[in-house]
């Protein structure tokens, strides 16, 4: 999609931002979220010595989806490797190349910054989501493990 901007998040972005996260929570089921966690996940992406950090695709002016990554060091390597924990683009503009915009920045910015790599999942059933993904590389066939610690 042609005259799509991707950028960092900053504190005016909100109004924007929460319509489309509110969208991303329920494609995953996740109606139920309590609201401060939204709003510590929102203080954590604007907060510039947070780890996390969110880049909006924007067209016209108009935000339209997200990229949610954690930073974060590694055992194996002395440079950081990048989480990408969400990413979500709003149902009117899939399939124009956003979620792809999104993916090609944030691989610019790894390779400018020196991050040792981008990795994210899905779910095995997301399959327009993997169609995407598989034409930056393979799933890699390891199995999440998710011990539920809490409630």
């Amino acid at each position: 999609m042609s005259g799509v901007v991707v950028r960092t998040a900053v504190a005016a972005d909100r109004a924007a931002w929460e319509p489309l996260w509110q969208a991303y929570l329920l494609f995953y089921g996740r109606k139920d979220l309590p609201a401060d966690v939204t709003e510590m996940t929102w203080s954590r992406i604007i907060d510039p010595v947070s780890n996390v950090f969110t880049r909006l695709a924007v067209v016209d002016g108009k935000v339209r989806g997200f990229a949610t990554c954690i930073l974060h060091p590694r055992t194996w390597a002395i440079e950081p490797a990048c989480y990408l924990e969400d990413l979500y683009v709003d149902e009117a503009t899939r399939g124009k190349g956003l979620g792809r915009a999104l993916i090609d920045d944030l691989i610019a910015m790894g390779r400018r910054d020196g991050w040792t790599n981008l990795y994210w999942h899905t779910e095995t059933t997301n399959a327009t989501a993997r169609r995407l993904y598989d034409r930056y590389d393979k799933a890699d066939g390891f199995v999440r493990y998710r011990l539920p610690l809490k409630g």
